[in-house]
């Protein structure tokens, strides 16, 4: 998505939770405790993926889309399929999407990555055009400015 930025990817915490289990540290009813709204939500909204599940291996693991802030008033806290977020990334400023990889067999669930989208992020990227600009030789009109 092109207005994907300050990504936070949870995979090493993930490791960290299926290291604590396999050491028998942690219960796997201690992390296969998905509810029945993320459930519902992975089997409406949710994504399939090629990847397997890390604790039966026998289900591929389903990806849903939360999103919250402060534009989407009522829908905040909405499961979303990955088509429509670039459709809400074009038509609001900025909102959170979080992603919950979900197995529908074991209910194995955890928190994949977070990020932000929305038409702020192209305004960013026009600043960052300018800035290469500037690495270049050319100086950017703010700076010329600030210079009289």
């Amino acid at each position: 998505m092109r207005t994907q930025r300050q990504v936070v990817d949870y995979s090493l915490q993930k490791r960290a939770v299926l290291r604590e289990l396999l050491a028998g540290r942690i219960g796997t009813y201690d992390v296969c405790d998905a509810s029945p709204y993320l459930k519902n939500a992975a089997r409406f909204h949710g994504e399939p993926t090629d990847h397997r599940c890390p604790i039966c291996r026998s289900e591929n693991l389903i990806h849903v889309h939360y999103i919250y802030g402060d534009e989407l008033k009522q829908s905040a806290g909405q499961a979303r399929t990955r088509a429509e977020l670039p459709v809400l990334a074009m038509t609001l400023r900025e909102f959170q999407v979080f992603v919950v990889e979900v197995c529908p067999g074991c209910d194995w669930n955890h928190l994949v990555e977070q990020f932000l989208l929305g038409r702020d992020g192209l305004a960013g990227e026009a600043e960052g055009a300018e800035d290469s600009v500037a690495a270049n030789g050319s100086t950017p009109r703010r700076r010329r400015e600030a210079q009289r």
